[in-house]
């Protein structure tokens, strides 16, 4: 499980992505930064984000996420 917060971005935001996989959560990612912030991702822009997204070492398939 993938997982990306909105804050780390630079966004002032709770928001927190999850995913199977990077590119899961970019493209969920990229739909939250359209619709909350009004940002069009950019491939700069995306190349970024998808830097900041990390493995989240404490899920599991049966975590509640």
């Amino acid at each position: 499980m993938y997982e990306l917060r909105c804050k780390d971005v630079g966004f002032d935001c709770p928001g927190v992505v999850r995913g199977a996989t990077k590119e899961d959560v970019l493209k969920q990612a990229a739909g939250h930064a359209a619709e909350v912030h009004s940002t069009q991702v950019t491939p700069a822009l995306a190349e970024k984000v998808f830097a900041l997204i990390h493995r989240r070492e404490d899920a599991s398939p049966n975590a509640n996420l």
